[in-house]
């Protein structure tokens, strides 16, 4: 359920192996102090145009510690949680960072000399993995700072911090595990009023849920604000220009930073990008193709294997109609999950799968192709043997669910965020009903569930504050867009978009499959991505890589 929104969460499994990523734990958080070595170079990045009301934000001075592993830092930050009310309080946002490992660059920042050459260190570089909802913490601590080309990491300080609402920077709140694992569960192909009506009231119940514990933030999680939290925090470390790469919806947090500072925009990589004009039916509607294009090329491979594939099908078109007829067997009577304990408050034994958590599990891997033979072989499992574990834990570990049953932050957020950025996909069931034919059309698979979960923020507490729009950031410096031809959740055609929109936007096509193209294994994309970070070269207009 709720696996359709604007922005997906990026599974960005590049530079590492197919899984979820796992966040951290350990991270201690400082509080702001007087002691900062970028007190001076933050406020001479203040720019004329920033209020003095938000002078004290932009001046004040990052106290570090080490936290979580060997060579990490982390301290906080405040930003107002209202910019149109800076003095009616502070949000306090989670930074992380690990230092830019280049001796020669670091010993001439020390010594006061201009970083120059090769191991000349290039100040900051910000890494968001998209979501709404997704740690941008966990994500440097877990890979980033690791797993980014060695060349980046000796020359830019990785930093990272948790967008307002996520993670460890006041986190939205809904429900408990239990009532998570419900709501996760509710059907989104109701075939009658009273199973439309379970929906409906099971979108009521999260956003109540969300109202109760998470009131005083929910109307300020917007990406205008986090966004502009990253301006607040370029300058809190020093760098007149900000660096940043951002995948799926990291791509829209880094635009719309553009939009609203195009002249502090330095070297920006917007991986997997969304398209900002577009309404969130259409969003979704296209996000809906994306995952049925993903799934067919999933769905081609499988049958390409003969008796390997369980879904013993002759075409990518019978594969479909394979998967879609078991979705409705799961519908009609959900597996158990072999195992006894578990339940609704621990791991997979005991629960049930329905059509919900399958059709979750199966999305789940098409973030990437190194995940199809863990979906070949869940697919198998309870479709040939009747045992659901399979698909079962694909779909926890797309919604961040561990074995005790407690979930992350990531789908609290991931709301919060979507539902006040745009106004909703639609207002009521009979709207959703009108287009659910042009759903359909999109993916005979997935359309129908889609269109449905679609819902969601029909019921949301709060108003939408924003609306869809061009971003054109006219004035900032080349901005680097990269598009996959078979992404499943940011479909190619956003990127061509958005590249087209951005008054500098250079595109970079990867031609391949799987969620965003950075480190995916292919040397022109990620040669081409590093030029642009260390030496701000743009690639040539409509520069292909496979």
């Amino acid at each position: 359920m709720d696996i359709s929104r604007r922005g997906r969460r990026s599974r960005h499994l590049s530079f590492r192996t197919c899984g979820t990523l796992l966040v951290t734990t350990g991270l201690l958080i400082s509080g702001c102090s007087s002691e900062s070595s970028t007190a001076d170079a933050s406020m001479a990045s203040l720019s004329r145009s920033t209020p003095a009301e938000l002078a004290p934000y932009y001046g004040q001075k990052l106290s570090w510690r080490e936290c979580g592993a060997p060579g990490f830092e982390c301290a906080s930050m405040k930003a107002p949680l209202d910019y149109a009310k800076p003095a009616a309080g502070d949000i306090e946002l989670a930074v992380a960072r690990k230092k830019a490992t280049g001796r020669k660059a670091i010993g001439k920042e020390a010594a006061g000399e201009k970083a120059t050459g090769e191991n000349g260190r290039l100040g900051s570089l910000l890494v968001n993995p998209g979501g709404p909802g997704g740690s941008a913490i966990g994500y440097l601590q877990a890979y980033a700072a690791l797993g980014y080309p060695e060349k980046v990491r000796a020359r830019y300080d990785m930093v990272a911090v948790d967008p307002r609402g996520v993670a460890r920077s006041e986190p939205v709140t809904c429900l408990d595990g239990t009532r998570m694992d419900v709501y996760t569960q509710t059907d989104v192909t109701p075939d009658d009023q009273r199973e439309t009506d379970g929906l409906r009231n099971a979108f009521e119940t999260f956003a109540a849920g969300c109202e109760a514990r998470s009131a005083k933030i929910l109307p300020h999680v917007s990406t205008v604000e986090a966004a502009r939290d990253m301006d607040v925090l370029r300058a809190a470390l020093g760098d007149e220009k900000l660096s940043y790469v951002g995948a799926s919806y990291g791509t829209f947090l880094g635009a719309t930073y553009a939009e609203l500072f195009p002249r502090r925009v330095g070297r920006l990589v917007l991986d997997g990008a969304m398209d900002p004009s577009l309404s969130a039916r259409r969003m979704n509607r296209d996000q809906t193709a994306g995952f049925e294009t993903a799934f067919r090329s999933f769905a081609k491979d499988c049958v390409a294997r003969g008796a390997e594939c369980p879904l013993g099908a002759e075409s990518p078109e019978d594969a479909g109609r394979r998967l879609k007829a078991f979705f409705g067997e799961l519908d009609r009577e959900p597996l158990t999950v072999g195992g006894v304990g578990g339940g609704a408050g621990g791991g997979v034994g005991g629960r049930k799968l329905g059509e919900a958590l399958a059709t979750t599990g199966v999305i789940a891997a098409m973030y990437d192709e190194a995940g199809w033979p863990q979906l070949r072989d869940a697919l198998t499992s309870a479709m040939k043997d009747k045992d659901g574990a399979g698909l079962l834990a694909l779909s926890d570990g797309y919604y961040e669910r561990d074995e005790d049953g407690k979930y992350a932050n990531l789908m609290f957020a991931n709301a919060a965020v979507n539902c006040l950025d745009l106004p909703p996909s639609f207002a009521s069931p009979a709207e959703v009903r009108k287009s659910l034919p042009s759903f359909r059309k999109a993916s005979p698979v997935f359309g129908e569930g889609l269109a449905w979960s679609s819902l969601n923020c029909a019921y949301w507490p709060v108003r939408a504050t924003g609306e869809p729009h061009r971003i054109e950031a006219e004035g900032a410096a080349p901005i680097l867009v990269a598009g996959t031809t078979r992404d499943p959740a940011t479909p190619y055609r956003w990127a061509k978009a958005l590249a087209s929109q951005l008054s500098s936007g250079h595109l970079l096509t990867y031609e391949g499959d799987g969620h965003t193209a950075y480190g995916r294994g292919s040397d022109c994309v990620d040669s081409t991505i590093n030029a642009y970070l260390l030496e701000g070269t743009v690639p040539k207009d409509g520069k292909r890589c496979s």
